[in-house]
Formats: structure tokens, sequence, C-alpha cells
């Protein structure tokens, strides 16, 4: 809807650049209080843990674009170079996120999966302002509705096609990461074991992600089935089985545990 934040002289700020930088001072804020108050972790191990996410973030986002569409992007570096700024999918940052989170958690003396449930919540912090800025930007969009859902697009800079009413993923998107935060912090407090609420927001998103597919306009991010089963739903299917299975695996550890 609106692209660009504002312009000072030849300086832009992008609206979709704002908000993921928002997301992530808010994510990060969070992230010192909780894993201070809850794990005694110091500032300078999450500010660690912080830089290598971002790192590990950008790589598997940017690798995951390209792979939407090898044949064009690995054909010469000027492809590449192309959308070098722009173009990140967020399952991609994930799946590089993860054991990045896992590996450092270990190496820092951090509790892994205690870690994990709190990073689940500053995740959805992060990701839910994304698709905001998402929305301003008018990528990920949806397919044309009649609906009185329907979003309009009209500014020139908008990804998404201008002048047609279209299904407001985005928003369907951040409604869905933003419940999903209330629910975790909710829970927080009556966690059965640790790793619940890890695998829960993997489990919800995977869900509702895979629902939201079915609205999506964006076709270039391309299927596994044409027109049947696009890439992310394919990924939402194999992450819930991950997950499902890790979820009652480490319950059961911590049931054998807490006998012992």
């Amino acid at each position: 809807m609106h692209p660009e934040l504002f312009s000072i002289g030849d300086f832009t700020i992008r609206t979709y650049g704002f908000m993921i930088m928002m997301g992530a001072l808010l994510g990060f804020i969070y992230g010192v209080r909780v894993f201070k108050k809850d794990l005694s972790v110091p500032l300078d191990k999450v500010q660690n843990l912080t830089l290598l996410l971002i790192v590990a973030a950008v790589v598997g986002g940017k690798i995951f674009f390209y792979l939407e569409d090898p044949g064009f992007y690995f054909q010469s570096f000027e492809n590449l170079k192309k959308d070098l700024s722009t173009g990140f999918v967020f399952y991609g940052s994930l799946i590089f996120a993860i054991p990045t989170m896992m590996l450092y958690f270990r190496h820092a003396g951090i509790p892994l999966w205690a870690g994990m449930d709190r990073m689940a919540i500053v995740a959805c912090i992060i990701h839910g302002m994304g698709r905001m800025g998402c929305f301003f930007a008018g990528c990920c969009y949806g397919i044309p509705t009649d609906s009185a859902l329907g979003v309009t697009f009209t500014h020139e800079l908008s990804k998404a096609p201008i002048d047609t009413p279209l299904h407001p993923t985005q928003l369907y998107s951040g409604t869905l990461i933003f419940l999903i935060l209330v629910v975790l912090l909710k829970l927080k407090k009556h966690v059965q074991f640790d790793g619940q609420l890890w695998f829960l927001y993997i489990i919800l998103y995977a869900t509702g992600r895979g629902i939201i597919e079915i609205f999506r306009g964006d076709e270039a991010r391309g299927y596994i089935i044409d027109g049947v089963l696009s890439h992310s739903q394919f990924i939402s299917i194999f992450i819930i089985g991950i997950a499902v299975w890790a979820y009652f695996r480490v319950k059961k550890n911590a049931e054998l545990k807490g006998k012992s």
C-alpha cells in the first residue's frame, strides 16, 4: 500500500525494511529480557545469537528464493545480483536458523529446548512485523477476489498487480502469527515440558500457512504439483510431520527424565 515510508533527497526508507527492522528490535528487546529473567543468559550471549541468526536468516531466505527459479538465477552472476536486496523465503530463513540456534545453545551452555521455547515467541514478533511489511510493499499478495476482504493496491511501486481487488494474504499471515504469539504467551507459564512452545509454534504456523497458500496469487513461487500443491505447502506438510514426531519424542524424554 505504501512501499516507501519517506524520502529525504535521494535517500529513501522503504516500509518493508523499516517493519523488519522494528520487528528485529522488538524481538531483540524481548529476547534480552526473557533470556536474562528465565535462564540467566547474559546480554553478550544474546547479542552473539542475534548476529548469527541474522546471517542464517538472510542466507537461507535468499537461497530458497533462488531455488524457486534456479534455471534463471543460477544462469549467471548478473541474474543473482538482480534481486539481491529483495526476495526472501521465510521457510528458507527458518530452516537455516533452526540448526544455528541449536548449535549455539549447546555451545553457549543454554538449555536447548527452554531456549527454543523463548525463540518461538521472538520469531513470532519478528515474523509478524515482517508480514505487515509485506502488506505495505505489496509482495506475497493473494488471488483476485470480489469479496469484502479484497484489498486494491494502487502504488506504482507495489509488487502486487495494481487496481485489482486481491485477497490480503499478508494480513492473513500476520493475523495468524500474532494469534500464535498470544497463544504462546498464554501457555508460557503452563508448559508441560521444555520444547512444547517451540513445536506448537511450528505446527500451528505450518498448518495455517498451508491453508493461506490457497489464497496466494504470486504463482512465481512455484508448485510441486501444478495448481495443486505449492512449494510452501509441500514444505509445510514436511515440517508438520517432523514437528509432530519431535513433539512427542521430546515430551516422552522429559517424562522419563522426570521419573528417574
